[in-house]
């Protein structure tokens, strides 16, 4: 077994590693051998390494811990080397530090230092694409489970999701993405005969006043309305007396289960109506939500509480996470994690006090399980 580390040396040892995706920089092999009471299984594929470690200890619930080792590149402009830690004022700067191996330590110093009174099962499950396509991440190891009758009942992802102060957010589900591509045609000409040409420029100027920050839906307790976000236009060959022959649009939809597909589909063509144009609609991502009145985000909450004194509110805002993966097969599923104000930005840090108290939750949250 290897030798015991404190919660910060443990994440020090994290941050040392250049593991960016899908690189797991050795991290996976190293938490095995920290772990070796649990027992291992690795489900490797597409260059992608995934490690699912798990112990029974009773007939109880089953309680997974889930993250990812990956880190995206760092970048340049950083003041220091973003793979060497350091410590200034409290914090901790590296890539990695707060999305999300302040996570990864803090679930695995919990369960290195837990007694045997656990009365359920415990697992943790790692990959090392989630910043990638996570393609042969999560949702592979999960797939496995299936198979053999092991899926979880509860699953605690440590992403960051804190906003102002350490225990402030829960995330219980998460937006699903509809991204859309649109080409509105029209019909190549010099600029000094318009009305021998289709501009698409003129067509779409007054639609997109119409479609540019809508909302798709009222939104509800848990999600907020489903925007319209523009993300991209292009169109003509940078000259100044040739209208454009056709018109490329790209937006985004973050969409709450109130939206789908079809929503979106039907709103575009209300609004082209009469105009010529192709629409292409891929999902990202599919939304997801766990019940507020669910085992897990009370237990969570009480944690949280009883360490920090805060009062923790639920939400679903951000991007994707590997929750997408986990929700589908009815796990409840909920993420908790250090502050999110550095994620993917240069000079990335988190505090040691954030890591330590949420190191205190998570054994908590262990034995009261």
């Amino acid at each position: 077994m290897e030798k015991r580390l404190d919660t910060i040396d443990l994440f020090l040892k994290l941050l040392s590693a250049e593991s960016i995706t899908p690189d797991d920089g050795g991290l996976l092999t190293y938490i095995e051998n920290y772990l070796s009471n649990f027992e291992a299984t690795w489900i490797n594929e597409g260059g992608v390494k995934n490690l699912f470690l798990t112990k029974k200890f009773g007939e109880g619930k089953h309680l997974c811990f889930a993250g990812h080792v990956d880190v995206v590149p760092a970048g340049e402009g950083w003041e220091t080397n973003p793979f060497v830690p350091m410590i200034k004022d409290g914090y901790i700067y590296a890539r990695g530090t707060q999305d999300m191996k302040s996570g990864v330590a803090a679930f695995v110093q919990a369960i290195r230092d837990m007694d045997d009174e656990f009365s359920g099962r415990l697992s943790l499950l790692l990959t090392s694409d989630e910043e990638g396509d996570g393609t042969y991440g999560t949702q592979i190891v999960l797939r496995h489970l299936d198979e053999i009758g092991l899926l979880p009942d509860y699953c605690i992802i440590a992403e960051p999701t804190c906003e102002e102060v350490f225990g402030d957010a829960i995330k219980i589900g998460r937006r699903g993405s509809i991204n859309g591509y649109l080409t509105l045609k029209g019909k190549q000409g010099h600029a000094a005969y318009p009305e021998k040409s289709i501009n698409p420029i003129h067509d779409i100027s007054s639609i997109l006043v119409q479609i540019a920050g809508h909302d798709l839906d009222n939104g509800d307790d848990n999600f907020s309305p489903s925007k319209i976000v523009l993300t991209d236009i292009r169109s003509g060959m940078e000259v100044t007396n040739v209208t454009p022959n056709d018109l490329k649009l790209m937006f985004n939809v973050r969409n709450s289960t109130k939206t789908t597909q079809e929503r979106v589909k039907s709103f575009i063509a209300e609004k082209f109506d009469g105009l010529d144009y192709e629409l292409r609609l891929e999902q990202g991502s599919y939304p997801f939500v766990t019940n507020r009145e669910s085992y897990i985000v009370d237990e969570l909450r009480d944690a949280i509480r009883e360490v920090t004194g805060v009062e923790t509110k639920l939400s679903t805002v951000g991007g994707t996470s590997d929750g997408r993966h986990i929700a589908p097969y009815g796990i409840e599923v909920v993420e908790f994690g250090v502050i999110n104000d550095r994620i993917h930005a240069l000079n990335e840090r988190t505090s040691i006090e954030e890591v330590e108290t949420l190191y205190n939750i998570f054994v908590k949250i262990v034995k009261q399980f």
